[in-house]
């Protein structure tokens, strides 16, 4: 996972890359009526559709490269024809990618744009380091 919105996850039995750029978010959003993040809101909180599932997964196939007619078949054999909570935690996943990114990236990693020098505020403070045990 990473910041640009993309993923690998297992699905149809393989690893696969989905991605959810701005574009793939404003199509899940046409197709379930809701703002992406209030579509992840219902896939995480149990008051998902079986449409949240299905487009969260088509549009990050087809973000992901999936050529579109290849990604709705894909769909409908693996999505749609099986239970909903089989796909629900790789819907909650590739959308949370989408909309949040990801949460392996590595932290404390600065990119030249953000590099910048910092003062410390406990720095001439007396007081010990929080990190430091009684």
């Amino acid at each position: 996972m990473s910041r640009d919105g993309s993923c690998t996850v297992p699905f149809n039995g393989q690893k696969t890359f989905f991605k959810l750029a701005w574009r793939e978010l404003m199509k899940i959003q046409e197709a379930c009526d809701a703002g992406p993040y209030v579509v992840l809101d219902r896939l995480v909180s149990g008051r998902w559709r079986l449409q949240d599932i299905s487009e969260v997964i088509k549009w990050g196939l087809i973000g992901g490269g999936m050529p579109q007619g290849e990604a709705l078949k894909l769909v409908e054999n693996e999505v749609e024809r099986r239970p909903p909570l089989e796909n629900l935690a790789i819907a909650q996943q590739v959308l949370g990618a989408g909309v949040v990114g990801a949460p392996e990236e590595e932290v404390g990693k600065k990119s030249a744009a953000v590099k910048q020098k910092t003062r410390s505020r406990t720095g001439k403070s007396a007081l010990p380091p929080s990190s430091e045990t009684a």
